[in-house]
């Protein structure tokens, strides 16, 4: 028989708990901050402030957004996760025009 693990439920962020909602602002703005810092390693400078440009927003604005402003803490928080999915997994070469 074979079992598989359990995976949390979906939630949007009006149905989070406010605690839910800072931690995914945390998480979302942590884990730009760490692209930027693999970014900077293989040179990629503009990818990299990009990232810490988006982190410190969500970091700035996250006390209002997680009680008040959803709709801008969506669209940050869907801004962030694209980010991520743009951040190559091997280097780029880069090629001056």
């Amino acid at each position: 028989m074979q079992t598989t693990a359990k995976t949390p439920d979906a939630k949007t962020l009006d149905a989070m708990t406010l605690d839910e909602r800072s931690n995914m602002m945390a998480l979302v703005a942590e884990a730009l901050e760490a692209t930027a810092e693999k970014a900077y390693e293989i040179g990629d400078d503009r990818f990299a402030e990009n990232s810490i440009s988006l982190a410190n927003i969500i970091i700035g604005c996250a006390d209002d957004l997680v009680v008040g402003d959803l709709p801008a803490a969506e669209l940050l928080l869907q801004q962030g996760i694209a980010l991520l999915s743009l951040f190559p997994s091997e280097p780029r070469e880069f090629t001056l025009h």
